[in-house]
């Protein structure tokens, strides 16, 4: 429509014959404010101000718009609205608004333009603020690198007339900026390298780049230049030392990191992408280590031994992803630890030793050592709670175990030896040393018998070569040295052994009797027995050894009284008034035997009235078991058994007899009458008869009785006995040897009635309150018959006495 428009306009135009062909032209400062004045439009057309009302002037575009409007009344050009050149023209080098001015009756136009003048309104602004460019850093002083220019909406000296590079930056010497154009319309802004770039020393530089107009006063625009320097791989990787020293212990664990290398590049990128190698191996050191590529961490990948390497030297290469690489060294110290124990070499050792070795004889000769090092390695020995060895430093690493005491080989035959060698690590370890030393034997002990004396029993009678005992002895030495033999040996050296009735076995020290031996003949014998080793010199000790003969009841009791071999055999007389518990008469044996064989009981074995009397068993007293009467038999018969306590035991008899009497009348009875009552076999005739006869003479006996006691009593004081010394036995000497009372005793004899013609009756050892030397009879008050005592000395008993026994064959009897 506005192209139609326009068509339309300038085909009228042209048919216009009162046009104009020059435009008038006025020129106005942009950003003029509404109803600034222009020119005045009528007075430049030739028209007065009353024809432009009259005429109805108006102002007229081709686009339409209306910048300007026309003052009627004075033919002013005003402006309508505020004008900008830019808008309205953009970069246009002029700006120009046309229109026309209309005029009706008639038509006429006049054709204005209205140059709009530029005004320094606008500053310079780039299109970006930051602008950013990649520079290698190899790029020569020089290049130029092309920048996008500032634009400035205004034009003409209004516009950019210059580029600069902030100088308060310390980098503005590294570029500068070119400024110009190519044609009109064709302008440049080109940066100029002035000097080298490097990136390890500046990877990045930053600047202001200023545009400025014209305008007074100028106006100016800035942007941010940010240089980055483009790597080129012109560096290799540098490790931060030449030569890295680590430490690690021997026992580190696989993984354990001993250290990092650590290489720099001052590229980057791929260029200061750097990795790490071992670049060659130094003995096999490399096979115990890895290194982490990336990191450069080195670890351990096998056990270290610090014995078998104490250093490992290693090469580590670092490369970068240009190819660029260098070498370091790397030396990795193996720390030691305490992890070997001491080494304990022996040299020599002698076992068995000898006992009588002297003090510092050498055992053994041994060597220690340690594979580690310092004080790990450093070796203290000692040798374990023993007093008679001890150790001392012989050179260096050697050691002597050494005998420091005598040995006695009897005491310890063995010595279990603990030397202990022991490093001062932390902890410490140990090791230990066992020596076995075995002690030899030397003949410096005589046999020990164990007891020192030894009594051996033998029965009497034994069979020959009978086996009694041992005799053992034992030698603390060995072998031959303590081989033993035993043989008899005189009492004194020049003597030879006193009895052959002895053997002792010369292995096994077993003593032999070899004949019988009678108790009653020898009652013990010593004999010395020798025990000698079979060392060189001999050793030899001796003992005694005492045989006791042990009794044997091989002897039967002897009936000492009432004698058995009398015939008649005596009677005793019993009064018929005795009560029970009357002493008839004693038993008087002996036994050859001694001990419990010797040891007599007496039994009643049989009895014309059995009920009437009882022994005793261990005194042998005769004794009324109750009261005689009338009805009792006169002549009583008694078989008393005497028995002995040996196994088994023997035994011997004694017949003795009793008249039970109611008057002694008759002191003296006859032997013959006796026999003849016994034969008549009547016995209460001749009790009647005698019961008479004693009732008669009853006065008569009895102070005859007493005077002959009288009598008596007189002879002992004069050292002689008063009845029967010349009819006691001889035999009974014979039969009492074997006694053991002593010569100090003093005995009592009693006699019965008739003892003149009889033998020794009875024995009886005095009370103890009677003077030894002073005996003498005493006489019965109590209407029991009294039998004559009295003492007998040891001088009575000596063997210039007819019938009497000796002091030694009377200590033989036994008395129970």
């Amino acid at each position: 429509m506005a192209i139609a428009r326009q068509v339309l306009c300038l085909s009228a135009f042209l048919s216009l014959p009162h046009a104009r062909s020059e435009p008038i032209r006025y020129s106005v400062a942009e950003e003029a404010e509404s109803g600034s004045v222009v020119a005045n439009v009528a007075e430049d057309a030739g028209l007065a101000p009353a024809q432009l009302a009259a005429r109805r002037a108006r102002l007229a575009s081709d686009d339409g718009r209306q910048h300007f409007r026309l003052d009627r009344g004075t033919g002013r050009l005003v402006v309508a609205d505020r004008l900008d050149r830019e808008e309205l023209c953009g970069q246009s080098a002029t700006c120009t608004l046309p229109f026309e001015l209309l005029l009706a009756n008639p038509l006429q136009f006049f054709r204005v333009e209205v140059a709009v003048q530029d005004v320094n309104d606008h500053s310079p602004v780039f299109p970006e603020e930051r602008v950013t460019f990649k520079i290698p850093e190899t790029s020569n002083p020089g290049s130029r690198f092309p920048l996008e220019g500032a634009r400035d909406l205004d034009v003409g000296s209004n516009s950019i007339q210059a580029y600069s590079i902030s100088p308060d930056n310390e980098y503005f010497s590294y570029f500068s900026v070119s400024f110009g154009s190519q044609s009109e319309d064709d302008k440049y802004v080109e940066l100029v390298l002035e000097m080298p770039l490097d990136r390890e020393e500046q990877a990045e530089v930053g600047f202001s780049l200023i545009a400025v107009d014209g305008g007074s006063p100028p106006r100016s625009g800035t942007t941010q230049i940010h240089i980055v320097v483009l790597d080129v791989n012109d560096n290799a990787p540098i490790f931060t030392e030449e030569l890295y020293l680590a430490q690690v212990l021997e026992n580190a664990p696989e993984g354990s990191v001993v250290i990092s290398v650590v290489a720099t590049d001052r590229d980057v990128g791929i260029n200061g992408d750097i990795t790490y190698q071992f670049s060659q191996a130094v003995g096999q050191s490399h096979l115990a280590f890895a290194i982490d590529p990336r990191s450069g961490e080195i670890k351990v990948t096998k056990p270290l031994d610090f014995e078998a390497a104490q250093n490992h030297e290693l090469s580590v290469r670092a490369t970068d992803g240009g190819g660029l690489s260098s070498i370091c060294k790397v030396l990795v110290e193996v720390v030691d630890v305490n992890d070997n124990a001491p080494e304990l070499v022996v040299n020599s050792f002698s076992s068995p030793l000898p006992e009588n070795a002297l003090p510092g004889t050498v055992v053994a000769l041994f060597t220690v050592r340690d594979r580690d090092a310092g004080a790990n390695g450093k070796i203290t020995c000692a040798l374990e709670d023993q007093l008679s060895f001890s150790l001392r430093p012989a050179y260096k690493n050697y050691y002597e175990l050494v005998t420091v005491s005598t040995l006695d080989r009897e005491e310890t035959a063995r010595y279990i030896l603990t030397v202990t060698a022991a490093d001062v690590g932390s902890p410490p370890l140990t090791t230990t040393q066992t020596f076995t030393v075995d002690i030899s034997d030397v003949n410096d002990n005589a046999p020990v018998f164990n007891q020192t004396s030894y009594t051996m029993h033998v029965r009497e009678n034994n069979a020959p070569t009978v086996l009694v005992g041992a005799v053992s002895a034992a030698d603390a030495d060995v072998g031959p040295n303590a081989k033993v033999t035993y043989s008899l040996a005189p009492a004194h050296p020049a003597e030879q052994p006193p009895c052959s009735c002895i053997s002792v076995n010369s292995e096994n020290g077993q003593v032999f009797v070899l004949r019988p031996l009678d108790y009653e003949q020898v009652k013990q014998m010593e004999v010395l027995v020798s025990a000698s080793d079979a060392g060189s010199p001999r050793l030899s000790a001796n003992v005694t050894v005492r045989l006791v003969v042990v009794d044997e009841n091989d002897n039967a009791p002897l009936v000492l009284y009432p004698s058995q071999d009398s015939s008649p055999p005596s009677s005793e007389l019993v009064p018929m008034s005795a009560e029970a518990g009357y002493l008839i008469t004693k038993v008087v044996a002996v036994d050859a035997d001694s001990g419990q064989n010797s040891w007599l009981s007496y039994h009643l074995l049989r009895a014309t009235d059995p009920g009437l009397f009882v022994v005793g068993a261990q005194s042998g007293e005769v004794r009324l078991r109750r009261s005689v009467t009338e009805r009792d038999t006169v002549k009583q018969k008694l078989v008393v058994l005497v028995r002995d306590n040996g196994q088994p035991p023997l035994s011997a008899t004694a017949a003795l007899s009793a008249l039970l009497l109611s008057d002694f009348s008759d002191m003296r009875l006859p032997h013959s009458s006796l026999a003849t009552e016994d034969n008549s076999g009547s016995l209460t005739t001749y009790l009647i008869i005698s019961l008479v006869c004693v009732s008669l003479l009853f006065l008569t006996s009895t102070a005859a009785f007493v005077a002959r006691k009288m009598c008596k009593r007189k002879e002992l004081k004069g050292g002689r006995v008063v009845h029967g010394a010349g009819n006691l036995q001889s035999g009974l000497a014979d039969a009492a040897t074997a006694g053991t009372l002593s010569h100090a005793y003093c005995y009592e004899i009693n006699l019965t009635t008739g003892s003149g013609n009889s033998e020794f009756k009875f024995l009886k050892p005095i009370l103890p309150s009677l003077p030894p030397q002073h005996c003498g009879t005493s006489g019965s008050t109590d209407g029991e018959r009294d039998f004559p005592r009295g003492p007998i000395t040891t001088e009575d008993m000596a063997p210039n006495n007819a019938g009497m026994l000796s002091a030694e064959e009377f200590n033989s009897l036994s008395f129970n």
